[in-house]
């Protein structure tokens, strides 16, 4: 794609990402399906998973209403009122949404979704070693590789070849994100942001390999997704509450915070540029939840989304300046408050996001991403 042509599209997406948050006489439907994309394989955490979480742990709130009150099917093991970022990927690539790995019986013609919610890039053993312990899954980014190896392997021995490693032209792989979790159970269990920034290289170290793991398997087509700002949400502003004015941005998110985000972020992407250069003939795309989330934040009063809720949970008792954490009568505990307009607000349950949130953060990722992959744009108007 030349440098005009590639231009003129970004310009093509943006107006189509304008008309649909604003005018709404059409949308960009299917945009990722001139990448002739029909498989997705999603590795990462609660951000991403669509139900292995709850078949490790049946009794995990993310299985059982509020959660899922949005979403077609009802609760499914997705961390938010409905969809989530990889379902509107999917949305956009024209294919079905993926189904959980461990869901054993279900169709994986379209993909398969690997990400587990509370997993980690580093494994149990090397955040042990840290004093860190994991708060959930022991299913780490390490694991799901091997059942994404293991897939692939079972596919070809029943002689599946287009699920077999080498067969992947039309697939993309997703790999995070990831890392978030090492950083939050650091932080939650004592580590100082300075400890926790002494984590950044080894986790981009253990997402570096996984790319080129999964390169070994095949993937041509390759998104790796950094972390979110932190210190925006409503989780991290209510258990590190500061009484300085100036540990806190222009949007009232904790500064440190975010700067740890941001240098995880930095990080990753040197590593994703050594990567391109190893592979120069796989494609290789930062997705930048980052810079997205702060659009998002930033353009909220546009987005019909209560400027007094920006920063609140929709799910669960306490707010910002309450004393409780989302996590002590957070959502889906007994007697846990739900607002009455979800699309009103960014934060589901103070740790994930709402559908709204999702949808508007999908569409800026789509409209940034889309060029790198080398792809067209499609407009349908309704």
């Amino acid at each position: 794609m030349s440098s005009s042509t590639r231009v003129l599209f970004q310009l093509q997406l943006i107006l189509c990402f304008l008309l649909y948050l604003h005018a709404r006489p059409a949308i960009c439907f299917a945009i990722l399906t001139n990448c002739k994309i029909d498989k997705i394989y999603q590795l990462g955490d609660s951000l991403s998973d669509t139900g292995n979480r709850i078949v490790e742990d049946p009794l995990d709130a993310c299985g059982s209403l509020p959660y899922g009150q949005n979403f077609p099917r009802g609760p499914t093991g997705r961390c938010s009122d409905g969809m989530l970022m990889i379902d509107h990927f999917a949305l956009a690539a024209g294919i079905p949404f993926l189904n959980p790995y461990l869901k054993g019986n279900a169709n994986f013609t379209h993909g398969v979704n690997f990400a587990v919610g509370g997993s980690t890039a580093l494994s149990e053993y090397a955040l042990a070693e840290k004093d860190i312990m994991l708060l959930g899954t022991s299913s780490t980014l390490g694991i799901q590789l091997d059942w994404m190896s293991t897939f692939f392997a079972s596919q070809c021995n029943t002689h599946i070849n287009r699920l077999c490693p080498g067969n992947f032209k039309h697939a993309l792989f997703m790999v995070g994100e990831t890392g978030g979790n090492d950083y939050n159970f650091a932080l939650a269990q004592g580590k100082s942001i300075e400890e926790a920034k002494t984590l950044v290289p080894e986790v981009v170290e253990i997402i570096r390999d996984a790319v080129r793991r999964v390169i070994d398997l095949g993937a041509s087509r390759i998104i790796v997704p950094g972390n979110f700002p932190i210190g925006c949400f409503p989780m991290t502003l209510i258990m590190f509450k500061s009484d300085s004015k100036s540990a806190y941005d222009e949007h009232r998110c904790l500064k440190d915070f975010n700067d740890l985000a941001a240098f995880h972020n930095q990080y990753l992407q040197q590593a994703i540029i050594t990567l391109q250069e190893e592979n120069p003939g796989t494609t290789i795309v930062y997705g930048d939840y980052y810079n997205a989330f702060n659009w998002l934040l930033y353009n909220a009063p546009y987005l019909g989304i209560d400027a007094k809720s920006a920063l609140e949970p929709c799910c669960g008792n306490g707010g910002i300046d309450s004393e409780s954490s989302p996590t002590s009568g957070g959502c889906g505990s007994l007697n846990a408050q739900v607002c009455l307009y979800p699309d009103r607000y960014i934060s589901w349950d103070g740790i994930h996001l709402t559908r709204k949130a999702y949808s508007v953060l999908s569409k800026w990722l789509l409209a940034d991403i889309t060029p790198k992959l080398k792809c067209a744009l499609q407009v349908v108007d309704h």
